[in-house]
């Protein structure tokens, strides 16, 4: 495998928990310097610290990456500190909740599009020309099994989703027509075990009286039966794949295994999975 991370310069965002923590681990195991970011302060300190004691600089910065103004601050501050950029993985990302789309707010829905979505193309934005300017930049987008197929109850994560496949790809097009030294990789991860789902407890108590038994048991589900894949395991998987020229990942068996009914059967898929989540989730 050719060592793509040596030396390098990796920008990670939503670094506190999860997959991007274990990314940044990975890439200090692997001898990258680091530029992490997450809404939450404490957490992604502590992703640095742990990072520093593999003898690889570390920098911290909070950051909502729905705020424009901010995250073109961050970028700047970025820059000044190495001078260059190598790599971009887009990591963070927001769950949704499990109404049906008739019933969900127009603001829950726009919110997760503007995470997991806008913040996606606006990190994207600003680091690209130095992802070029590198001379060997490598930009990731992690999507979700979802980004390959839908479900119900999820429209705005799905949409999402799918839309941030489609940018990865049309921008990796872009980097190969104009000739760009650009490495293009998007990931979609199956059940990894991650914070996504269980940040939805607090919601629940919020939502109506009448909908917190169901969504309580399908928070539940997930964690019980669907999140499976540790974040560490995630993450070499991800370095690894990069490192073999991979450019499109799928975590888990169950994901890949979905991907290729998904692509065997891609309208009859439809009725699979929602029986499936109607026997999930009741």
């Amino acid at each position: 495998m050719k060592d793509i991370f040596k030396d390098r310069v990796a920008v990670v965002t939503g670094a506190g928990s999860g997959i991007g923590r274990a990314l940044a681990l990975g890439l200090a195991e692997r001898g990258a310097h680091l530029a992490l970011s997450d809404i939450e302060r404490d957490p992604v300190h502590e992703t640095a610290r742990l990072a520093s004691e593999k003898g690889v600089e570390a920098i911290t910065d909070t950051l909502d990456v729905t705020d424009a103004t901010a995250f073109a601050a961050y970028a700047d501050k970025v820059l000044e500190r190495f001078g260059r950029v190598n790599q971009l993985y887009n990591n963070a990302g927001i769950s949704s909740g499990n109404d049906p789309f008739a019933e969900m707010p127009a603001d829950h829905f726009d919110r997760v599009m503007a995470v997991n979505l806008g913040g996606v193309a606006t990190g994207t934005r600003l680091f690209l020309p130095h992802l070029i300017a590198s001379g060997d930049g490598h930009l990731v987008t992690i999507s979700s099994l979802n980004g390959l197929m839908a479900q119900p109850h999820m429209s705005p994560y799905v949409t999402s989703k799918f839309a941030v496949r489609g940018l990865t790809e049309a921008i990796r097009q872009e980097m190969i027509a104009d000739g760009h030294p650009v490495e293009v990789t998007v990931v979609h991860p199956g059940g990894v075990a991650t914070q996504i789902a269980a940040r939805r407890g607090p919601d629940i108590d919020t939502l109506p009286p009448a909908k917190q038994p169901a969504a309580r048991r399908r928070l539940q589900v997930y964690q019980d039966k669907l999140l499976r894949m540790r974040p560490e395991d995630a993450a070499d998987e991800i370095l690894t794949g990069m490192a073999k020229g991979k450019r499109r990942i799928v975590l888990t068996k169950k994901a890949k295994q979905l991907d290729l009914l998904i692509r065997l059967m891609p309208t009859r898929y439809v009725p699979i999975v929602a029986r499936e989540m109607k026997k999930l989730f009741g």
